[in-house]
């Protein structure tokens, strides 16, 4: 229970003697609302929109923080989860708040969502500190809302947990099944190799997206969702549950109710996140064959609430075998993850590398009741014994081209080639290599390597998704699907191909891949991690970056503070002045 700080008053109007009745002042809401002098007038008077006394006798008050927006079409259905969150909360004696938050649509946003995923963590996070509020309940879905609203709750520090908002329906098209993203790829390669028309292109454009909810493959939102549930933040089932499915609902209203029992106990993110919850969450990443993207945010989470997280524990985690046969690594969609038994079957697996001390919301460790867990379709989630891969997850790469890191998804990845060495062709930024495209003279072949640089967090700026290179014509022509890819960059978490990501230090902070000449020649080795640029440390030292590869310089405004603070990919591109817990004190009151 929480623990009796002062003691306040507040007329009652239902008492006959028309009294005053003793309130306790335990709950960080009441120091807004406990006593009688003109500031807790103020508080209570203007939240009186139909919200009886007892609203503010010490009952929990609870951000409801929904990442709802017209212009995020993947969060749209957040409104009725919100009103179910909030039935919960009634029903377990607190008060519902719904806040609305940024919301960052992947598929509209310019130039890229990822520009301002830490912008909407400092929001959440100062909303949060600034309102009165004991805890959170965090509604996210498409591929940044999750990540930062977990942000912003764990540098506050107060009670919260998230509920994710669930893929989209499987979608068909001619007697076939259409995945959100990962097609998109595929069919547009097809429509550039002159392989299918366009006009069949488009007409799978109304078929792709067959409900509400984020993307259907194992694409960066549904990653996130089972990073959240692997991390111990959501109620157990949550990953995978399906956007229309009631079951949601549901779980919107149990959450509702938890919450309320988060704050009496004050369960906060930082005795839930320990490093023992990222390591299960790493297990999970490569278990599922998860997006690159979980690094970054992982990362970031990590130095947000005080825990050490490196590369080399998301390379520890490679050997883990690829058990969930789910696009873009493989063949299956999120409605089958779910029927087939969602993470928590994924986990039962590999609950041998699972930290059993490891709590989630619940406050019960997160390997609880694995055992009686059961998987129904061994095709979509396949037994420990008969793995999709035998050794698939993330690899983390090093060498003179990447001294700091970079990342290959070799579970997406051309397993020929895996070992390789090519050619540089080299482009300075996806406006140039949109220009050369085309090109039937571009200089390359199959064994080339194509290299795409200012694409980092300070470079472009925002670290967009442009990694997965589409191929260039020429190739497209010569019936080759796939050639090494190496960017500073990140890439959509449905993409696939061999494509090196994340490279740190990018090019415009001063990285070595600003030095690459197209011609030079690179060595990829997944299994010995290395990449390495084939030109002597001396050749090296003598060259210098284009002019271009600097970082931007916008003028003013959040672009700017951006440029100035941020990280690289090897510690998660936060700002550098974000990192930590700052907790929910409010340092000044109004007066």
């Amino acid at each position: 229970m929480f623990e009796i700080k002062s003691i306040g008053i507040l007329r009652n109007p239902d008492r006959a003697d028309g009294g005053l009745t003793a309130v306790v002042d335990g709950r960080r809401s009441q120091a807004w609302y406990t006593g009688g002098d003109r500031n807790a007038f103020i508080h209570r008077a203007w939240m009186r929109r139909g919200l009886p006394d007892d609203a503010f006798d010490g009952r929990p008050h609870i951000a409801i923080c929904s990442t709802w927006s017209d212009l995020s079409p993947c969060n749209r259905h957040l409104q009725e989860v919100a009103e179910h969150v909030s039935r919960g909360v009634w029903e377990a004696g607190g008060i519902p708040l719904e806040i609305p938050m940024p919301s960052l649509g992947e598929t509209q946003m310019r130039p890229t969502t990822m520009l301002f995923r830490n912008l909407a963590a400092m929001t959440v996070e100062e909303l949060l500190r600034a309102n009165p509020v004991d805890g959170a309940v965090l509604l996210g879905g498409c591929d940044k809302t999750i990540p930062a609203l977990l942000m912003g709750a764990c540098s506050v520090d107060l009670p919260s947990l998230v509920v994710a908002g669930g893929p989209m329906l499987t979608g068909t098209w001619r007697g076939g099944q259409l995945g959100c993203g990962t097609d998109v790829w595929r069919l547009s390669e097809e429509v550039r190799a002159g392989t299918l028309s366009r006009d069949d292109f488009l007409s799978a454009e109304s078929a792709m997206i067959r409900s509400r909810g984020h993307c259907n493959t194992m694409g960066t939102a549904s990653t996130m969702a089972c990073m959240a549930e692997a991390l111990g933040t959501t109620l157990p089932g949550n990953a995978g549950l399906p956007a229309p499915d009631s079951r949601l609902l549901e779980l919107s209203h149990r959450a509702g109710r938890r919450i309320v029992g988060m704050v009496d106990e004050g369960l906060t993110p930082s005795r839930v996140l320990t490093r023992g919850s990222f390591l299960n969450a790493l297990a999970a990443l490569s278990a599922i064959g998860g997006s690159t993207n979980a690094v970054v945010h992982l990362l970031a989470l990590a130095g947000r609430v005080e825990v050490p997280l490196t590369l080399d524990d998301v390379d520890a985690f490679h050997d883990v075998p690829l058990l969930v046969d789910l696009q873009p690594a493989g063949r299956h969609l999120m409605e089958d993850f779910h029927r087939a038994g969602a993470l928590r079957a994924v986990l039962a697996e590999v609950r041998d590398r699972l930290d059993p001390a490891a709590i989630t919301v619940t406050g019960r460790p997160l390997v609880e009741g694995l055992e009686d867990v059961r998987c129904d379709d061994r095709d979509v989630i396949r037994p420990l014994a008969d793995p999709l891969l035998p050794d698939a997850g993330i690899a983390v790469l090093r060498g003179n081209l990447a001294p700091d890191g970079a990342l290959l998804k070799t579970a997406a990845a051309s397993p020929h080639l895996l070992r390789h060495r090519g050619r540089a062709i080299v482009f300075d930024s996806p406006e140039a290599l949109h220009d050369r495209l085309d090109d039937l003279d571009l200089d390359i072949d199959r064994d080339s390597v194509m290299v795409l640089r200012g694409c980092g967090p300070k470079g472009y700026p925002g670290m967009p998704e442009v990694g997965n290179m589409p191929l260039p014509k020429k190739l497209l022509d010569a019936g080759v699907r796939d050639v090494v890819r190496i960017s500073d960059a990140r890439m959509s978490g449905t993409a696939y191909g061999t494509v090196v990501l994340h490279v740190a230090p990018e090019a415009a902070a001063g990285g070595p891949l600003a030095l690459v000449r197209s011609g030079d020649l690179i060595a990829l080795d997944a299994e010995a991690r290395t990449l390495h640029l084939e030109v002597d440390d001396d050749e090296l030292a003598r060259r210098t970056p284009p002019d271009s590869l600097r970082a931007a310089d916008p003028p003013s405004g959040w672009a700017r503070l951006y440029v100035d603070h941020v990280t690289q990919a090897d510690t998660g591109v936060d700002l550098d002045f974000l990192v930590g817990r700052r907790g929910s004190e409010v340092g000044r009151e109004s007066h």
